[in-house]
């Protein structure tokens, strides 16, 4: 049994917040290929390391994660058990799926405020990375409460387009 995709989340326009994220993903991948690239031809061609790469592929690999959130969220590319949801009536269905984003945004909201706990926390210790970079660890972590901040604001809003259409009734999937 197959479910349709009409999901809530199908009717979330992408906004400025995930058009923002989705720009720094790609550029932050593009940075890591860049570096990763030339990491292994200073290696393979002339036998130079930059001892950089791997920290800074590291933070940036961490970026994409959660940066990447929302725009999962708006494209509607998370997994779902479809194999309950297919047996649930429309409705139903659409219910169960608002609930998940309530789920999804109480649990997202305690690791924002844990997130920015330790961002604080970073800051005000002034730890740096344990190499020749000595990063200072407030900067690389920063990408993840803002990730988790626009993965607050993409669940809001899909949960806003849940609610409103139980509410007016289009629980129903074509």
């Amino acid at each position: 049994m197959t479910v349709s995709h009409d999901h809530p989340q199908a009717e979330l326009r992408t906004g400025w917040v995930e058009r923002t994220c989705e720009l720094l993903c790609e550029v932050a991948l593009v940075v890591m290929i860049v570096l990763i690239s030339a990491e292994v031809i200073g290696r393979t061609f002339f036998g130079v390391s930059f001892e950089m790469s791997d920290e800074i592929g590291a933070y940036l690999l961490v970026a994409i994660t959660f940066l990447s959130l929302s725009v999962c969220v708006v494209k509607n590319a998370f997994h779902y058990v479809e194999f309950v949801q297919g047996r649930l009536s429309p409705a139903a269905r659409v219910i169960s799926l608002v609930f998940f984003d309530v789920l999804a945004l109480g649990c997202s909201l305690i690791i924002l405020w844990q997130l920015v706990r330790l961002e604080w926390i970073s800051w005000n210790s002034g730890d740096v990375s344990a190499s020749w970079l000595m990063t200072p660890l407030w900067l690389p972590r920063l990408s993840m409460p803002i990730g988790m901040l626009a993965m607050v604001i993409t669940l809001t809003k899909a949960t806003i387009v849940g609610v409103r259409r139980i509410s007016v009734g289009r629980g129903h999937t074509s």
